[in-house]
């Protein structure tokens, strides 16, 4: 048997575990995928291995706290600075990032972009302006505290000295929403945003979000996170089992978990 966990908090709402589960079930595999609540990132490593785990999911607040506590990190996820997947090899415990080439599959839909805006400045956000530039895409960030040192590479922008410009994709990455009726960014900024905007992407899934409610009666295109957490976990499922299943049939079977 093999233990699989998603980290994080909140984590309750997570459907992470449906998907994992409907994939091992599906291939027939002998393995279990749970939730861990966790209270402070330091002990990430020590439930993994408390518990036992093959592999872990990491989700807010805690992609980033990780980075320096794993024994090796892929290139990307090292390049990023942000982990959402845990892995052991051989005793040590190897960290990646998904999310990155998760979001780039979910967006395909909208085509060709140029310029970005990404609202909040974690894990996340990390993850989708490097994957976002690595595409030749123009990226800014707009954040409500100062974290320029964490993004020397892109425009940084704080409430306070925003000047908007046109964005083909506004993304959401804070938490806002998920849990309330609030919005990423005072409500004024966001519709001289989407004012000059073509499509809205929120990484909270299965919520129509007022970040996004805003955006559709905007006239935006829009997409919640669905999609992006679906191949995130495809490929992170994958480095579980040392990449040796056809992606597609791992995203069949995950996508079927959205159903129930």
């Amino acid at each position: 048997m093999k233990y699989f966990a998603l980290f994080g908090n909140p984590v309750s709402h997570s459907i992470s575990p449906r998907l994992h589960n409907s994939a091992l079930q599906g291939l027939g595999l002998n393995g279990v995928y749970g939730r861990i609540l966790l209270e402070q990132g330091s002990d990430i490593i020590a439930k993994f291995k408390k518990y036992n785990l093959s592999g872990a999911n990491i989700t807010v607040p805690f992609k980033e706290s990780v980075l320096t506590l794993c024994d090796e990190l892929d290139t990307v996820a090292a390049d990023i600075g942000s982990i959402n997947t845990l892995i052991n090899q051989n005793g040590k415990i190897k960290g990646y990032n998904t999310d990155a080439p998760g979001f780039m599959m979910a967006i395909a839909e909208f085509g060709k972009i140029n310029k970005a805006l990404i609202l909040g400045a974690g894990g996340t956000a990390k993850a989708l302006a490097y994957i976002l530039a690595s595409n030749g895409v123009q990226v800014h960030i707009l954040n409500r505290s100062n974290k320029k040192d964490q993004f020397i590479n892109y425009q940084f922008y704080t409430h306070s000295n925003f000047t908007c410009e046109d964005y083909d994709l506004v993304i959401n990455t804070t938490s806002a929403g998920l849990c309330s009726d609030e919005l990423p960014c005072d409500e004024m900024i966001l519709k001289d945003i989407f004012a000059n905007s073509k499509f809205a992407f929120d990484v909270i899934y299965n919520k129509l979000t007022p970040f996004l409610s805003l955006a559709r009666k905007m006239g935006l295109k829009s997409k919640d996170g669905k999609d992006m957490l679906l191949y995130q976990a495809v490929l992170a499922f994958n480095l579980f089992y040392s990449n040796k299943f056809n992606t597609d049939k791992i995203t069949k079977l995950m996508h079927k978990a959205f159903e129930l």
